[in-house]
């Protein structure tokens, strides 16, 4: 019986099994590229642009520091990458994820630990860390849901909680071209791995 191919050959060259991957496989090149041409919603909000998980990730991670301030680089950059296995397996909805059932957290769970191990991070955060970047996930799903998902505030409210309004003062959703973002996410990557002890 003929095998299922797993892998997915990368931009990089890389090639990743998305079984078993492995540290080596990952380049943040590709997790940048992939990201920013994964649409958040569905691709369902409003603007010019679709808006990438690249550009949710620069968000969260401005955020964890807004609420952790004295949190170790380690950590920040773990807030940054904390949907990175995206760039391979997209970003799928809740309620999809819910109907899909365990698979997708299983495979969410491998990529996770081998882009971590790759970056110098621990391949599983503590939970405390990973409770407080989804805190700060959960907040820019709220600004994403009201400013440019057509929610409106009291229906965000109730489904992510409504954010502490001194966290995202003077924040805003950023729609560009996917090149921005992606090189936003490369070039904040380089500086939160080079503020690494």
């Amino acid at each position: 019986m003929k095998q299922t191919r797993a892998w997915q050959r990368m931009l990089s060259g890389r090639r990743l099994d998305l079984l078993d991957p492995t540290p080596m496989d990952i380049e943040i090149e590709d997790i940048a590229h992939g990201l920013a041409f994964v649409a958040r919603w569905n691709g369902q909000t409003h603007g010019d642009f679709a808006y990438s998980v690249a550009e949710h990730s620069l968000l969260v991670e401005i955020l964890y520091r807004r609420m952790t301030p004295t949190a170790p680089v380690k950590w920040q950059l773990a807030a940054l990458l904390h949907d990175a296995p995206e760039y391979v397996i997209g970003d799928m909805i809740s309620p999809v994820k819910a109907a899909v059932g365990d698979g997708y957290g299983v495979l969410d769970d491998r990529l996770t630990a081998a882009i971590h191990i790759r970056f110098g991070l621990p391949a599983k955060i503590p939970v405390a860390v990973k409770r407080q970047i989804k805190k700060a996930d959960r907040i820019s799903a709220w600004m994403e849901a009201v400013e440019i998902a057509g929610f409106s505030k009291a229906e965000a409210d109730k489904i992510f909680g409504a954010p502490d309004p001194a966290l995202t003062q003077g924040l805003s959703i950023r729609l560009r071209p996917p090149v921005e973002a992606r090189q936003d996410f490369v070039s904040r990557h380089a500086e939160l791995l080079g503020a690494m002890p």
